[in-house]
């Protein structure tokens, strides 16, 4: 099972730096495109567009409607919920009853659980009890298989970046924290929101954040030849490995985190070492 993750494009038209941002867009999908193996599916896991207006969702769903591969979009803290649901109609996965766009994708060995962390006016995350409530019912549907959780806003202490936390209630994320270790099912927690790439766990459960597709909104301090060059994640789950995270930058270079051992990958010489990883990712926690 292969799972190809972009997050936070911040699309807009018509204002400086559109183009950019949507030509980084086509250059991942694009690239995702490439991949062999194929991915079985791409998450786009929130901050689609900047402002929530129609003509950027057009463009989203222009760009995205490129992939080959079935695209599950979520809703992050500049998403529109409606303009969403409008902009993507075939999306049936959308058209719940629920206000939030959360739901469960039940195709693969793992059940993808597509959660709602939007607080509306805040950039900031929140879970609430209704969710709250909804996420444990989508986990009591089937307990035979594992779960993997996206979510745009992560539920821990991110240690990169000048914010540590990304919820308006640290109360509301811990107990949402809570409650994935409670399941017994989440073997794996993925998100956006931070624009910084990051590791971590949340109990026993790894976890990680991906940098912004749109390399102009990317923070971090990062190598030349890697400034103008979109990333995206790619996730491979094995039955007896769970799942490794590897950051593909579009024109060719990838590197993988297990969650267990860091590994580096270099195409040219082929060498996988923990300390170049180590050395690598420390250009980012800065």
């Amino acid at each position: 099972m292969i799972i190809a993750q972009v997050s936070d494009t911040h699309l807009t038209v018509d204002a400086p730096g559109s183009d950019h941002r949507m030509a980084d867009l086509r250059a991942v999908i694009d690239d995702i495109n490439s991949l062999d193996p194929a991915p079985d599916l791409i998450v786009h896991s929130g901050d689609i567009v900047q402002t929530g207006s129609a003509a950027e969702y057009a463009a989203a769903a222009e760009i995205l409607g490129r992939a080959h591969a079935p695209v599950y979009v979520m809703v992050g803290n500049k998403d529109d919920r409606e303009r969403l649901r409008e902009t993507f109609p075939a999306h049936a996965y959308l058209s719940g009853p629920s206000e939030f766009i959360e739901y469960s994708v039940e195709d693969f060995p793992v059940r993808l659980l597509m959660l709602d962390t939007v607080s509306p006016g805040s950039r900031k995350g929140d879970f609430c009890r209704r969710r709250l409530a909804h996420f444990e019912e989508l986990v009591a549907r089937d307990r035979s298989r594992p779960i993997a959780v996206f979510a745009h806003h992560p539920p821990y202490e991110v240690l990169v970046g000048p914010e540590p936390y990304h919820y308006d209630d640290l109360t509301v994320m811990e107990r949402f924290a809570a409650a994935l270790n409670a399941s017994g099912r989440v073997i794996a927690l993925f998100g956006g929101h931070v624009h910084r790439p990051f590791f971590s766990r949340v109990g026993s459960i790894p976890a990680s954040v991906m940098p912004a597709v749109a390399t102009a909104l990317r923070f971090g301090d990062y190598p030349v030849y890697m400034k103008t060059r979109p990333t995206y994640f790619v996730h491979r789950y094995d039955a007896r490995e769970g799942f490794t995270t590897a950051t593909h930058l579009v024109g060719g270079w990838s590197g993988a985190h297990s969650g267990k051992k860091p590994r580096y990958f270099n195409k040219e010489t082929a060498q996988v070492t923990a300390s170049k990883f180590r050395r690598y990712t420390a250009r980012f926690e800065r």
